[in-house]
């Protein structure tokens, strides 16, 4: 997420694990970002460089925020059907965040 305007840059689905870190960070490269501001999950200390990386909450309450509400509009969506799949969840979060109808 840009940390000055908000907007969400890029996505992966997956669980917490390092191999879906680096598909994420492979996505963000052209972004050229030049600071991560992050929680203490091991995966960025290993996958980031500490002079590029900060821990802490303090820079992390929006991207919080904007994940909060996206699980309840998922959850919306779940009392909504009776299943679904990350087949729904991912042009759901393409039409949500970025506008993009899939």
């Amino acid at each position: 997420m840009d940390h000055r305007s908000g907007q969400v840059l890029t996505y992966v689905l997956g669980t917490h694990q390092d191999t879906v870190f680096l598909k994420l960070k492979r996505l963000l490269e052209p972004f050229g970002i030049t600071r991560f501001y992050t929680d203490n999950w091991g995966t960025y200390q290993r996958h980031l460089d500490s002079k590029r990386h900060q821990i802490g909450i303090q820079h992390t309450q929006k991207i919080e925020r904007k994940h909060l509400t996206l699980r309840t509009h998922i959850k919306r969506l779940a009392r909504k059907t009776i299943c679904f799949s990350n087949i729904v969840i991912g042009p759901f979060i393409n039409r949500y965040e970025f506008g993009v109808q899939v």
